[in-house]
């Protein structure tokens, strides 16, 4: 066994992830309790540093091949955001497609009918790089298997349940504190919170407060998102009507154009017509 965890590692958070070898296999663990499709791209990161660390003094210009033991990747993820029992995120995911329109929405042209099968071609072939970790919800009712055959994480996952069930009536520190006596009185970490129930408190209101700063972010990021494409979608909608516009007055359809400024869906019929739709 080989732990080669990286100090103070700036790619995921230090406090929860674990990295080490046993025998032939690199496993990485981390800990996730919002979940971040991004993962497996802070893991690609993570990983090649651990690899540059194995690899350093071993000949990787020589003709023979050097031996890196294979990695696996899991995440244990205990947010509250709904989420599987199991779900595999892909490197590949994040990966920047070509063209981007579905069958239904792309031209008919010669030119553009080459490209697209192009782009189609480029999405069916196999990646040249992949990354795939394995999350896992260890929220109450979830594996249970794993859960029965794992008493550390079954009771961590108890203790996680206390402390988000009373922080819903009384303040975060108090809801910690509670948790924590009722977790030794009923033998749950018994051992661990006895022994560092300060450092306990300390991580345990941390990471709820990054949670929920997390949560408030991406609400934020969301909602900031929706404002921005509804803004689009306003410009777009102004630049079809006057384009509609232009065209009646062209065709001198100055009747149409009159009802269409007091006719909604007259209107629609219109952009219609003119493919503006």
């Amino acid at each position: 066994l080989e732990i080669n965890t990286l100090e103070n590692a700036v790619y995921l958070n230090m406090k929860n992830d674990l990295s080490f070898v046993i025998h032939t296999e690199l496993s990485l663990y981390e800990h996730q309790s919002t979940y971040n499709p991004n993962l497996p791209i802070r893991d690609l990161f993570y990983v090649a540093k651990v690899y540059q660390g194995m690899t350093k003094d071993m000949n990787l210009y020589g003709s023979h091949q050097i031996e890196i033991p294979t990695p696996r990747f899991i995440a244990f993820y205990n947010g509250i955001e709904k989420q599987p029992e199991r779900k595999e995120l892909r490197l590949s995911d994040a990966f920047r497609r070509q063209g981007g329109k579905s069958k239904e929405e792309k031209a008919g042209s010669i030119s553009e009918k080459i490209l697209d099968a192009g782009a189609e071609a480029a999405d069916n072939r196999e990646e040249s790089l992949e990354l795939k970790v394995l999350m896992i919800n260890i929220n109450p009712g979830y594996n249970e298997e794993l859960m029965k055959g794992c008493k550390t994480l079954r009771e961590y996952t108890a203790y996680v349940d206390k402390v988000r069930t009373y922080e819903k009536r009384m303040s975060l520190e108090d809801a910690v504190e509670k948790a924590i006596d009722e977790c030794i009185k009923e033998s749950i970490l018994e051992e661990f919170l006895t022994k560092y129930r300060a450092e306990a408190k300390d991580v345990s209101i941390f990471e709820y407060d990054e949670e929920k700063h997390m949560q408030q972010e991406r609400e934020e990021w969301e909602k900031r998102g929706e404002e921005r494409g509804e803004k689009r979608g306003r410009k777009q909608g102004i630049s079809k009507i006057n384009q509609l516009n232009q065209m009646l007055i062209e065709n001198q359809r100055l009747d149409d154009l009159q009802r269409a400024a007091c006719d909604e869906e007259y209107q629609m019929k219109l952009l219609e017509e003119y493919g503006l739709d």
